[in-house]
């Protein structure tokens, strides 16, 4: 899978590339220990370190980064001194952030008449190989950023020569401090744009006792999951 990323020549040198999601994981995750003491179990037990499901899906796709500091002071006040080059194509954006109106989010779940939603600008381009598109959603399990990005699904197999947004909910009203430069705002993963044919069925007796066998195994051992299972992401 081939990914085309590009952006205007005067922001090259400046801008931090997006990379993949398996170099953009978080130091918290680094630094959490593989097992930690459980009152109810009275024993040790793994934590989601150990989980390959949480961890790959964190170390998916790719992430776009912010492009510079942005100093956020406590109500959702955003500034910054991004010294940039004037970039040479026309409508390019030059500013990090620009927002949302709360209208904009009328009648869905998201909307807070309050408040206004932030926007990511986009600072590449990203064309897809044919037959694909690209979902973009918040950085997976990072609940700790101090915004929500909302999920979308672009064909960027066909939506190449302008850049994407990700419009954010800011989710932490009290943040006093800097959003530094290469923060992860957006995953994005190429998904194949294909219809689902979905088969649904009652297990088989042979599906039965596959499904116990597995299950025993699980429970009987750790790490089988990761041992017979799990394939090796290329590097």
């Amino acid at each position: 899978m081939k990914i085309l990323l590009r952006c205007d020549p005067a922001l090259m040198a400046l801008l931090p590339a997006p990379l993949p999601a398996r170099e953009a994981l978080p130091d918290w995750l680094r630094a959490m220990a593989p097992r930690v003491p459980s009152e109810l179990h009275q024993r040790p037990i793994r934590t989601v370190k150990q989980c390959p499901p949480f961890v790959d899906a964190m170390s998916h796709g790719f992430m776009v980064l912010l492009p510079c500091d942005v100093q956020v002071q406590r109500g959702g006040r955003f500034h910054w001194h991004w010294d940039a080059p004037r970039p040479g194509t026309a409508g390019h954006p030059r500013a990090p952030l620009s927002f949302h109106v709360p209208e904009q989010l009328s009648g869905t779940p998201l909307h807070d008449p309050r408040h206004a939603a932030i926007k990511f600008n986009s600072f590449w381009t990203i064309a897809l190989e044919p037959g694909w598109a690209l979902f973009a959603t918040h950085p997976v399990n990072r609940e700790d950023l101090p915004f929500r990005t909302l999920s979308g699904l672009v064909d960027s197999d066909r939506f190449v020569d302008a850049g994407i947004n990700f419009p954010a909910l800011w989710t932490a009203p009290d943040f006093e401090g800097t959003l530094a430069r290469g923060t992860p705002v957006a995953q994005c993963f190429p998904v194949p744009r294909e219809r689902l044919e979905l088969a649904v069925e009652a297990f088989t007796p042979d599906a039965a006792q596959r499904y116990a066998d597995t299950v025993a195994q699980v429970l009987a051992e750790p790490g089988v999951y990761r041992k017979r299972f799990r394939v090796k992401r290329p590097r």
